[in-house]
């Protein structure tokens, strides 16, 4: 059997037919991304394979290095200045020890799927592939927005600071006719929520000046958050994402609050209790304005970051440094908040993940308790970053199938730096195809193919199109 052939992770006819007849043609809706906006509409050929897929600086892809630093890569060739075409032949030569991880299937779709390489890509093709590759780089093929049409996407959306100034998503506003795909922004407070950071105040500052609101007290952080949701929606912005490391629901008097507020500001010191305070105030009004402007609010919870702190101090976040979260009792937390905000009816349109797989059945059953008003108000999102694999997809899926309606569910998003990421989509519709081909084959389910294949649509694409309401 040849390297990811056309039925690969498809296990049985009714997933053959459910993928190659239903799942596979549909348009892309990429609702969570990590794509640069300026780097879209600036539209330039990627000088090699290594900047695009490997590094461009200290920006590239996490998953490739923590791989390269496993099979003793020096860091030079990692996120250093070492010779790029180096770097390219130390992945090579990383993918040899990588069978069953799914970087090594992703790499190989890349592959297949944008540059029709179809070998294994190894130390000894490492220089066909090099020139292959990078001749096809220079073209306009290759330039990021055709990348992007290439994988048949509608919709991305980015992931934006409230006090970003979104000057490329105007940019691109006006250019989408032309791009054949929308690129629009998702608000991701994370510095709003570092209050115990140095640089809270200096932020609070930024997103007043953006917002036009001088922040001094709470109410006006509230203030200017709203008039960033405004300009968000105003460029078609639909979702808001929330990463919640670890999160303890404690409420808070206004007083305590403010208090809580001046000394961040200040940069004085506060207590867990403290912080846990703010974040819980700050979600309320959080899911208090993603219900006002009817977004869909994303949840990230239960990781762990930056754990090797001398590498953290070198070259910063998001370099590899990441691990599943362990804080057991993280979804009761999450669920205090949902029950109070259930009393003042502001539970919005919202999908929640978490790194730590232990959490997924907590979850799906808690949100069973507060659906209602639209169709699968909240969702269990798709597996996420360590749970990125065939397995750990199916086993979302299961748990989706099991407490509540998957056929209702948004499906799959890249989570991705790279332009070339798109591939993932196909991935996550070969396991879904099969898991409903199991399900078939199993006599759990009519062996209907028409009635199976607009399932898997949806789940590919339609339920995404009309549960964000892009194109409304």
């Amino acid at each position: 059997m040849s390297l990811l052939n056309d039925d690969f992770l498809l296990g049985n006819a009714t997933a053959r037919d459910l993928f190659h007849n239903y799942a596979k043609a549909m348009p892309i809706i990429d609702f969570h991304c990590h794509l640069n906006p300026k780097e879209i509409y600036e539209n330039k050929n990627y000088a090699n394979i290594t900047r695009i897929w490997l590094n461009e600086g200290n920006y590239g892809d996490h998953y490739k290095w923590r791989l390269m630093r496993a099979n003793g890569v020096p860091e030079e060739l990692i996120t250093g200045d070492g010779d790029e075409y180096a770097k390219f032949v130390a992945w090579a030569k990383t993918l040899g020890a990588a069978y069953g991880n799914p970087v090594y299937e992703w790499t190989h779709l890349e592959l297949q799927r944008f540059f029709n390489i179809t070998e294994e890509l190894t130390e000894e093709s490492a220089p066909r592939i090099w020139e292959q590759t990078n001749a096809l780089l220079q073209t306009d093929a290759f330039k990021p927005r055709n990348l992007i049409k290439q994988a048949n996407v509608q919709v991305v959306c980015t992931t934006d600071d409230p006090a970003d100034d979104l000057k490329y998503h105007q940019l691109l506003q006006a250019t989408a006719k032309e791009d054949g795909f929308k690129t629009l922004p998702t608000m991701r407070p994370d510095k709003l929520f570092q209050i115990d950071r140095d640089s809270f105040g200096a932020y609070l500052q930024s997103l007043g000046a953006i917002a036009g609101v001088e922040i001094k007290h709470f109410a006006d952080i509230i203030t200017a958050l709203e008039q960033r949701f405004t300009a968000f929606n105003a460029l078609g912005g639909r979702l808001s994402d929330q990463s919640l490391l670890t999160y303890t629901f404690v409420e808070a008097t206004d007083a305590q609050i403010e208090t809580i507020v001046q000394k961040g500001i200040e940069n004085q010191a506060l207590t867990q209790t403290e912080i846990d305070q703010y974040l819980t105030r700050l979600l309320k009004h959080l899911m208090e304005l993603n219900t006002k402007f009817n977004w869909t609010m994303q949840f990230h919870i239960n990781s762990n970051r930056n754990l090797n702190q001398p590498m953290f101090a070198k070259i910063g976040p998001d370099t590899g440094y990441d691990a599943v979260g362990t804080q057991a009792d993280i979804v009761t937390h999450i669920t205090q908040l949902f029950t109070t905000m259930s009393a003042e009816n502001s539970i919005p349109k919202t999908i929640l993940y978490s790194l730590n797989s232990n959490d997924w059945t907590e979850l799906a059953t808690m949100m069973g308790s507060f659906q209602g008003g639209s169709v699968q108000k909240i969702q269990l999102g798709a597996g996420w970053w360590f749970n990125d694999t065939a397995e750990g997809m199916d086993e979302q899926l299961r748990v989706f199938a099991h407490q509540s309606l998957l056929a209702n569910f948004v499906g799959m998003l890249t989570d991705s730096r790279s332009f070339l990421s798109y591939p993932r989509h196909e991935y996550f519709r070969r396991v879904l195809c099969n898991f409903y081909g199991n399900l078939a084959e199993q006599g759990r389910v009519p062996s209907d193919l028409a009635k199976l294949g607009q399932i898997v649509e949806n789940i590919s694409y339609n339920n995404a199109k009309t549960n964000f309401g892009f194109f409304d």
